[in-house]
């Protein structure tokens, strides 16, 4: 699977990314904020939508979202501090729209809750609306969600091999058990299955309401 960021294809030295992906078989998730340049662009900025939505007509003329081997999903995240609408109803608009207005097709859409963390962090904290985000996403807490969170089933790996308990552990540098490891440095991934997970606040993002994991709603 590649968790990518669909303007990177057109960053120096990367255009042959898409047709190595293809390749090789890669499940391809792709962050597509909304199907409209304005909220696009007014939470990643001026041009990504148009360079995302380039992308993925690549992807669709490699196959991608068309052809049973080589998956395309979409991910949604809100703009601004509210949790996701329901995961079915937007996929269904997604496609919609991206059909009629760009030809674009994909497999699923995938909805992900704003986690309180790195750039989104900062906006809250700016706006002093931080500990409100976090009421909601507490007040929302989800038991059923829990059960089903990323952290307990999969794996995240760095670029340069390390482990973590999920990606966005990955992006605030909170290794696996809170031990710095990487691949090389166990010899099956079965060693980490009793392993403790490493928690912090951003967590309750992922077991509000539906709840968010690597493939969307949870409930």
């Amino acid at each position: 699977i590649d968790r990518c960021n669909l303007t990177v294809f057109f960053e120096g030295g990367f255009d042959w990314l898409p047709s190595f992906l293809a390749a090789k078989g890669v499940t391809v998730i792709a962050s597509l904020p909304c199907y409209s340049a304005e909220n696009v662009e007014r939470q990643r900025g001026s041009g990504v939508f148009e360079k995302s939505i380039r992308a993925l007509q690549m992807l669709n003329e490699l196959g991608y979202g068309v052809s049973e081997r080589l998956p395309l999903h979409l991910v949604y995240n809100p703009v601004g501090p509210t949790l996701p609408p329901a995961q079915l109803q937007l996929e269904s608009d997604y496609k919609d729209r991206l059909k009629r207005d760009f030809g674009v097709e994909f497999n699923s859409l995938f909805t992900i809750t704003n986690m309180p963390i790195k750039r989104f962090l900062h906006e809250l904290e700016r706006e002093g609306r931080y500990e409100e985000y976090m009421s909601v996403l507490r007040e929302s807490f989800n038991p059923v969600a829990a059960a089903g969170v990323m952290c307990r089933s999969l794996i995240s790996v760095g670029w340069q091999g390390e482990l973590y308990d999920c990606d966005f552990n990955q992006m605030l540098e909170m290794p696996l058990g809170n031990k710095k490891r990487s691949i090389w440095d166990i010899e099956s991934f079965h060693e980490l299955a009793k392993e403790q997970i490493f928690f912090g606040d951003h967590c309750f993002g992922c077991t509000a309401g539906a709840g968010s994991s690597c493939t969307g709603s949870l409930s």
